[in-house]
């Protein structure tokens, strides 16, 4: 088996390749995106932070960081 990345120019192409899938000559898999990548891991996570426990977080970060400015 070999993969490749193919990129459609012509609309027409993309009816090809799903006639193509029809077959079972070719397999046509999801492409993986940041955002998918970020769910999935999210959904196996048993510990993920409320978003209260992330918008305390983020104002500590803040209060700390004007300290140091002033």
């Amino acid at each position: 088996m070999e993969t490749i990345s193919i990129q459609i120019n012509n609309p027409k192409a993309k009816q090809i390749i799903k006639d193509l899938a029809k077959l079972n000559l070719i397999t046509i898999k999801p492409q993986i995106t940041l955002q998918s990548v970020l769910d999935k891991l999210r959904n196996n996570s048993t510990d993920t932070p409320s978003f209260e426990e992330i918008t305390s977080e983020v104002e500590l970060v803040r209060t700390e960081r004007y300290a140091k400015k002033s």
